[in-house]
């Protein structure tokens, strides 16, 4: 049906296969590759890409339309090539290798006038050119140009705000292709585009969006009727001719399977559409961000997958270790991070959706969605503040004093409300933002004052029962380095045992094994040394429950590890097992002497 001879056909079909895509998750991509979706998909774009090329006059849908169904048909077209190579490494190679890159750049140039194009094009691109060298023979220059045409595009909407940011992040993963004299100003108007779109205010901006859609005379469409009663949960059959909505670029690791389909749902209004845009151009923002802080070493999304190899070598002589290895952003980055306010800007991002916005937005089904997407946002912020932390000078983050108001400001973000927050999402980002906060505190020799021991036991006992691997990950290392801090000074055997006996009590109970090595290795730092340390371990008899668990965990390691583990996340675990052994070892020697 791609290839159908019918106009209405193929744009039908490539939006049923998009909502598939869409909807299906991983799975459904992966059937739809092996099933040869791309053959006739690669056709059906090509043939788009020419008529465009050609300006064709294609019949248009209704008289005085400014969209023609070549459009239409590209659209659909081109995000489901997006959700497939999300989602598929052979679409990627396909991709790749039958010039597809001149269909994404075809449509982008069409930017002036089919925004909607040209950012379903701008998604598909920045997908497709994160960590593919194999593309980057493509990039040729008038390429490049394009690229550079939309970057410095006029920002006359929100939606061109989003395509703006959305190519920032296309030039950002292409930037080893652009000529070495243009490489310093080409990474600072990237910065400048990410900053810029940061800086606006989205409460502000959703509260005059709404306050001029209720201000315009309402004449409900069958679309909107439709979506009202969808938001209700009544059964509704929609036109095909509507087309659908996709949702926001949510990256690999987000892109499962969804029972939510408010964001496939025509966006009819256009108020909303400005406002769903500017959130999507923020998140997208802060994602690219991310992203530029990150090294080799594992990302907050494969946490789940390794633990801090880098903690387990060191942990009988330097005390909490060293959460993160040395990263190299180079010194143009950097500057231009801290030149554009990238960290106060981020930091701004992190504070809870204003309550007035989020009334207003409760007040209509249509934009109740932009609530979740609004949480999303504090969420990549938090995951983005741990990152920064990671990469820059203690100078450029605001120095000690400022170290101090940001933990009091997870404080407040944690246990400001009436009860713990316990949104998945909400707690593996918060908890991995105040991982890399005390990590970088204790690294400094600065007190953590603003939350109380019996504050970061009541979030990590909270987050020790979370579903989510990476969040026990972060509480159990943040123990670990709160207990190192604790093991240094007077007066702590009560609050070491407090620590000891939670940290002993992950090890011995929970499911992963990256959680149980990580609790180990936070145990081995808390109490390899220090009077108050071995106050406390003898108390509790620490070393005895170890002996006693030592075979457990070896036989756990040989049984779960041949099929369950990578190679090295099975390294991290060897090494956890004979730092173990000598921990046993030395405690034991002393305990003769």
């Amino acid at each position: 049906m791609l290839l159908d001879s019918s106009v209405g056909v193929r744009e039908t079909a490539a939006g049923a296969l998009r909502n598939l895509s869409a909807c299906g998750g991983y799975d459904v991509c992966d059937e739809m590759v092996k099933q040869d979706i791309m053959t006739p998909l690669t056709a059906l774009l090509q043939q788009c890409c020419t008529e465009l090329d050609a300006n064709v006059v294609i019949p248009q849908k209704q008289k005085g339309a400014d969209k023609t169904y070549v459009e239409d048909i590209a659209n659909e077209a081109i995000n489901l090539l997006w959700n497939l190579c999300e989602s598929s490494s052979t679409a990627v190679s396909v991709f790749n290798k039958e010039g597809l890159l001149d269909v994404c750049i075809q449509c982008l140039k069409r930017f002036s006038i089919n925004i909607e194009l040209a950012i379903s094009a701008a998604y598909c691109l920045q997908t497709n050119t994160e960590d593919n060298a194999e593309l980057l023979p493509s990039l040729i220059p008038s390429t490049l140009q394009v690229l550079e045409m939309v970057l410095l595009s006029p920002e006359d909407t929100t939606e061109h705000l989003l395509l703006r940011t959305l190519i920032a992040g296309t030039v950002w993963n292409v930037k080893s292709v652009v000529p070495t004299s243009s490489q310093a100003d080409t990474i600072n108007a990237v910065i400048r585009i990410l900053s810029e779109t940061l800086e606006k205010n989205a409460n502000q901006i959703i509260l005059r969006l709404r306050e001029a859609a209720c201000a315009m005379p309402k004449v409900e469409t069958e679309t909107e009727m439709e979506e009202e009663m969808i938001d209700a949960g009544e059964d509704v059959t929609s036109n095909p001719e509507d087309g659908m909505q996709k949702a926001p670029h949510k990256g690999k690791a987000d892109n499962v399977k969804n029972d939510d389909i408010s964001d496939l749902l025509p966006v009819r209004s256009e108020e909303l559409r400005h406002a769903t845009a500017l959130l999507a151009a923020q998140q997208t923002a802060l994602e690219i961000i991310v992203n530029m802080c990150c090294s080799e070493d594992p990302s907050d999304d494969e946490w789940e997958e390794m633990s801090s190899s880098d903690e387990s070598d060191n942990s009988m002589t330097e005390g909490a270790g060293t959460l993160f290895s040395p990263l190299c952003l180079s010194a143009e980055v950097l500057s231009a991070l801290v030149n554009y306010l990238i960290p106060k800007k981020v930091l701004e991002k992190t504070e809870f959706t204003d309550n007035v916005t989020i009334d207003v937005c409760m007040k209509s089904p249509s934009w109740q969605r932009l609530i979740a997407k609004m949480k999303r946002i504090q969420c990549r912020a938090l995951t983005c503040l741990h990152n920064l932390l990671s990469v820059m000078d203690m100078e450029d983050l605001g120095g000690p004093a400022a170290l101090q108001a940001l933990s009091q400001h997870f404080t407040t973000l944690v246990f400001s409300q009436s009860e713990l927050p316990k949104d998945s999402e909400f707690l593996e980002a918060v908890t991995s933002a105040i991982r890399s906060l005390l990590q970088r505190m204790a690294s400094q020799n600065l007190p953590q004052q603003c939350m109380t021991a019996e504050q970061l036991m009541i979030l990590c006992e909270a987050g020790a029962q979370c579903e989510n691997t990476s969040t026990r990950v972060n509480v159990v290392a943040m123990m670990g380095i709160s207990g190192s801090a604790l093991a240094k000074g007077d007066n702590t055997a009560e609050t070491l045992k407090m620590v000891g006996n939670f940290l002993l009590q992950v090890a011995t109970k929970d499911s992963s094994l990256v959680v149980v090595g990580e609790a180990l290795d936070a145990i081995i730092d808390v109490f390899a040394d220090g009077k108050e340390a071995d106050k406390a371990a003898d108390q509790m008899k620490l070393v005895q429950a170890l002996k006693s668990f030592q075979p457990i965990f070896k036989s756990r390691v040989q049984k779960e590890g041949k099929d369950n583990l990578t190679p090295d996340q099975r390294l991290v675990l060897d090494n956890v097992k004979i730092n173990l052994r000598r921990f046993i070892a030395y405690q034991e020697a002393l305990a003769k002497k």
